[in-house]
Parts: C-alpha cells; sequence; structure tokens
C-alpha cells in the first residue's frame, strides 16, 4: 500500500514460448528466471499482493517452490501465441477476490529489475500524482540511424538525411520502454486498456538493468550481468 492505495502485482508467465520453451523456469544466475522477479516483489515495502498468472503446471509449480502466488491456472484462450496481454490482466484482476486500486505489472524476463526500482517507480507516481507508470531506458543510438530496407537492400529512409554525419551526441536524447514496470490506477487501465496514456509518465532505468530476455543471447548476457556486475544493485 501506498499513500492508502492498495497494490496488487501480476507475474504474466505463459508456458508456450517459441524462442526458449519455457524459457520462464530456466536456470539463470542460480535460480529460474521467473525467481528473481518472485523475490523483487515479495521485498517490495507497498505491493500488498503478487500473483502468478500462468497456463503451465511446471511454471506454476516452480513458482510455489520459489514463494510465488498462484491462485489459478490461466485459461487456454488467453494463453496462446496472439493472446492479449490486456486480457490477461484483466483477466486476474477480476479473479482474485479483493478489490485493489493499482496494478502492477513485472514481467518476469526483466530479472534485473530490482525492488529498489519498483519502489521508486510507485514513488514517483505518487510524487507526480500520475494515473500510469511505464519503465523506460535511454535508447542507446538515434532513432535517426534506422532505416528500413529494400527488397534489393537499398536504405531509402537514409537518403539524404542532414544526420547521415551526424555524431550521437548531438541528437535529443530519445528512450524506449524496456517492459521491467508497468503501473496503472486499475479503474484506468480497465477503460484504457493499456499503460499508455496521455497520463502515463514514464520511470527511467539505465540500460545494463533493462535486459528484456526473449531469446538465447539476452539470457546469456543478462546472466553475465547477474554474476559479475549487478548482483548487489539489483536487490
Amino acid at each position: 500500500m501506498i499513500n492508502g492505495k492498495t497494490i496488487l502485482a501480476i507475474i504474466p508467465a505463459r508456458g508456450g514460448s517459441k524462442g526458449l520453451p519455457l524459457k520462464n523456469i530456466l536456470p539463470l544466475a542460480g535460480k529460474p528466471l521467473i525467481a528473481w522477479t518472485i523475490d523483487a516483489a515479495k521485498k517490495s515495502k507497498y505491493i500488498d499482493r503478487c500473483i502468478i498468472s500462468t497456463d503451465d503446471k511446471k511454471i506454476a509449480n516452480v513458482s510455489i517452490e520459489y514463494g510465488g502466488d498462484v491462485p489459478f491456472l490461466r485459461p487456454a484462450e488467453i494463453a496462446t501465441d496472439t493472446a492479449n496481454s490486456t486480457d490477461v490482466i484483466i483477466h486476474a484482476i477480476n479473479t482474485v477476490e479483493e478489490k485493489y486500486d493499482l496494478i502492477v505489472l513485472l514481467q518476469p524476463t526483466s530479472p534485473l529489475r530490482g525492488e529498489k526500482d519498483i519502489s521508486l517507480a510507485l514513488e514517483l507516481m505518487e510524487k507526480e500524482d500520475a494515473s500510469a507508470l511505464v519503465s523506460m531506458a535511454n535508447l542507446r543510438h538515434p532513432i535517426e540511424w534506422t532505416s528500413r530496407l529494400t527488397s534489393n537492400l537499398r536504405v531509402p529512409d537514409l537518403v539524404n538525411k542532414s544526420s547521415n554525419n551526424t555524431g550521437r551526441q548531438e541528437f535529443d536524447q530519445k528512450y524506449e520502454l524496456n517492459g521491467a514496470i508497468f503501473i496503472s490506477i486499475i479503474d484506468l487501465f480497465i477503460k484504457e486498456r493499456s499503460f499508455i496514456t496521455k497520463q502515463t509518465i514514464a520511470y527511467i532505468m539505465p540500460v545494463e538493468r533493462s535486459v528484456d530476455i526473449d531469446d538465447i543471447f539476452d539470457f546469456g548476457f543478462a546472466e553475465y550481468l547477474m554474476r559479475n556486475t549487478l548482483t548487489e544493485k539489483i536487490k
């Protein structure tokens, strides 16, 4: 609870994954991937309850083993590759018996996000009197350096751009979603069906804690960071 507002956190963990099957329970730096997020949520001084939404019994059992709360198995219709994450969140909100004021989405694929990040994000949201918040990180390279490619590998979006020979320091800093933390007033989320609204503010996280695991390369990079540089910072 923060300033009288009760908080429900949801960790979504679908069993199917084309890139890394059951990646949410693959071992990362000594424990299953999902356990890092369960641990961060449990340490939070503000989260009243954190539940895991999964369709997979193996993930459910591992989550419970590491102290997770798995009150239900996600219905098959919202556990497909094309399932809408909004439906997953609203299903969880409507399934738990208690009513809460704020929803916090914590994806297990962001293991470098720690309890301090969760607390600081909630505190920032309260300080700014915001209705929604998303975590973001610096975009490492200017968006102006990107281009679509034609079928014959031409770069039409870069043609005649005055930015071709411009150093990165001369561009305005831009930011990208890092997937680690999403927060919203529940009534607003249900109405907008999104964390991204005109009222959303950003909590900026450093790039080194913004790894979002999608494939084996991300997994190996996260493990390297956790074992060699960030053990204390993410607690």
